[in-house]
């Protein structure tokens, strides 16, 4: 027997795009290696506390993955941000700075200095860049300054991806910034022409059950065409599609979708996709390790009125960020307790990958306890350690996404999905899903060639 498509992978992308093509009256069937669906995107419940393993908010502004949630019927489930988050934090020195959560915080804030918060009001009088890519810190540098692109950008760029803001491409992290620059002229300019309220931070959501809530719906939804504890050891091209091979025996398709890790990718591209391969296998995702601590409210002075908090480089320091989770979202925490997640490793410190789970797990409170004033020792712990952690959108990134879009233009019926293609969040790999069934379903149905990539309309990035 023949499917129309086999999607390889369990991920959020992989559900994403094997619930589209049901949508869409095709054959589909899903290959994932675990015992379980939804990749990194664990929540987990222990004591009255709910653990993110993974991400943690679902990013509303970022219109094709709104629908695909509304579609679902989570919309109307889903929680806002708490009315506590009112700062955003960050820590230089090991001193947190709360910064108000508004377009002129950063004006009104202490955090820079005097002449760092004037570079920034001359941001709209700097022309546009003209020679080629650039990095997230070079960007910020040339049309903000040195003093923020150090302390606000780089603490940024450590928190969403783990990674070092000299490395990665601004045009790859975050286009929207990049295409501001080049349409309008000044991301000042940019900001101000956006509708109020339409700032990302400001429509972060979650649910109750967290964000495993989504893959749980949607493996649901898939019901008997998800096939987990299956893993696929080589892909090969026949006259009909493909040949997927497994410990079980080999599954025929018309079309597949890779939505494994890059590393992954890259070995099952080796052999039907050499440029496929060879450009998965150039994006690193170093180790991360995220620890939970659950706290009795009086053990923190702090009052926790935000996010959390990004930290620059800071000494010996090992945080990268701080999320208050409870703060964050409800059910969390039970009454008359808090939540606090820590994040560590990414680029800065992958050699954390190695230390000793109590030792790393007794630094991160540590340093929670210098940051927040906590006294006495945490109520509940938890550490989890991700060998590979978040793609690194580095230098050469846009090139890169072009060719992994472009997949199915060197082999016929060959589709490639994840987070580390066209963008890290939740959002993004619900959007890249959508996208990749519209080409997906083209192929299939002969509706014209397939554009090899995703179109100016078709796929929206949030940053």
């Amino acid at each position: 027997m023949i499917h129309d498509v086999i999607v390889i992978g369990g991920g959020i992308s992989g559900l994403a795009t094997a619930y589209d093509l049901m949508q869409r009256g095709l054959d589909v069937h899903l290959l994932e290696r675990q015992v379980r669906t939804g990749g990194n995107a664990i929540s987990e419940r222990f004591d009255g506390f709910l653990m993110e393993h993974g991400p943690t908010t679902f990013n509303a502004s970022v219109p094709q993955a709104v629908e695909q949630i509304e579609a679902l019927g989570l919309l109307d489930q889903a929680h806002d941000l708490g009315p506590d988050v009112k700062r955003r934090y960050l820590r230089d020195n090991g001193r947190l700075t709360g910064i108000p959560a508004s377009m002129t915080g950063f004006l009104t804030s202490n955090y820079l200095s005097l002449r760092g918060r004037t570079r920034i009001l001359a941001e709209g009088l700097i022309p546009r860049h003209k020679g080629g890519e650039e990095s997230i810190h070079a960007f910020t540098a040339r049309r903000f300054g040195r003093e923020f692109a150090d302390k606000v950008m780089d603490p940024m760029a450590a928190g969403i991806f783990m990674g070092d803001s000299r490395e990665l491409s601004i045009s790859g992290a975050f286009p929207k910034l990049a295409e501001m620059e080049q349409a309008l002229g000044s991301i000042t300019r940019g900001v101000l022409r956006a509708r109020r309220g339409s700032e990302p931070g400001r429509h972060l959501y979650s649910w109750d059950g967290g964000i495993g809530t989504i893959p749980q719906v949607l493996t649901r939804h898939l019901g008997a065409r998800v096939h987990t504890g299956i893993a696929v050891s080589g892909l090969g091209k026949t006259a009909h599609g493909f040949a997927v091979k497994t410990r079980e025996g080999s599954r025929q398709a018309r079309a597949v979708v890779l939505a494994v890790q890059p590393h992954v990718a890259a070995q099952l591209l080796e052999r039907v996709d050499p440029v496929g391969a060879e450009t998965t296998g150039r994006i690193q995702a170093p180790p991360v390790n995220v620890g939970f601590f659950g706290y009795r409210r009086e053990q923190v002075a702090h009052p926790l009125d935000g996010l959390g908090f990004l930290s620059t480089r800071d000494n010996d320091r090992i945080l990268s960020g701080v999320q208050f989770a409870s703060t964050m979202y409800p059910q969390r925490a039970p009454g008359g307790f808090v939540a606090i997640s820590a994040y560590a490793g990414g680029v800065r410190n992958p050699e954390l990958a190695q230390a000793d789970a109590a030792e790393l797990t007794a630094l991160m409170h540590d340093e929670l306890a210098e940051g927040l004033g906590i006294k006495g020792a945490p109520v509940v712990t938890r550490l989890r350690r991700w060998p590979l952690g978040l793609p690194q959108y580095a230098l050469g990134h846009p090139g890169r996404r072009t060719k992994l879009n472009q997949s199915s233009d060197r082999v016929a019926g060959l589709f490639l999905t994840g987070n580390y293609i066209n963008g890290v969040s939740v959002a993004n790999c619900l959007a890249s899903g959508s996208s990749v069934c519209k080409r997906v379903a083209e192929f299939l149905h002969g509706a014209g060639p397939v554009a090899g990539r995703a179109g100016k309309d078709d796929l929206k990035y949030s940053i």
